[in-house]
């Protein structure tokens, strides 16, 4: 089946069962390899993109439910020699230690920050939290977030 999607901001035309996952049409058919395949199951987030500026397990979303709508990948956020507020922030605080989840992880933030440009901790926390890091450098993660939104590196304390 012929379909047309608007990825970062260009329309493309991919020839795709309708069932296939859109993380199989953005890796194979586009070439945006940012998004990873890690659980299959839209449990990891590493697959994340955002659909119409939400987040979205693009894993388990079928191609077809995307017709029509904007779909952001990393790739759409900046370059290597430009990159995004949130891609700097990331870089910054070095929140990538094997680098397999941050492509989710900032398409996450993206998401979070687009809906709620200066969150709370726990607004960051819940934001966050269906992206998993294996290597564990949640914390890291957390700061480029709270960077990229202008807020002081560490959360407030509690009580104060």
């Amino acid at each position: 089946m012929s379909l047309t999607l608007n990825v970062n901001g260009r329309d493309h035309t991919v020839d795709a069962d309708p069932a296939t996952p859109l993380l199989y049409v953005l890796r194979g058919d586009l070439q945006l390899n940012g998004a990873k395949f890690g659980c299959g199951l839209g449990q990891c987030g590493a697959c994340t993109v955002t659909v119409d500026g939400k987040a979205v397990f693009s894993c388990v979303l079928p191609v077809t439910a995307v017709q029509g709508r904007r779909i952001v990948t990393v790739e759409g956020l900046g370059t290597v020699r430009a990159p995004g507020v949130i891609q700097q922030a990331f870089e910054v605080e070095q929140a990538a230690q094997c680098g397999y989840c941050i492509a989710g992880m900032i398409m996450r933030a993206k998401a979070l920050l687009d809906a709620t440009p200066r969150p709370t901790e726990a607004q960051i926390r819940a934001g966050m939290q269906p992206n998993l890091c294996r290597c564990g450098t949640h914390m890291r993660i957390l700061r480029a977030v709270r960077r990229a939104a202008g807020l002081p590196a560490e959360p407030p304390k509690a009580g104060a």
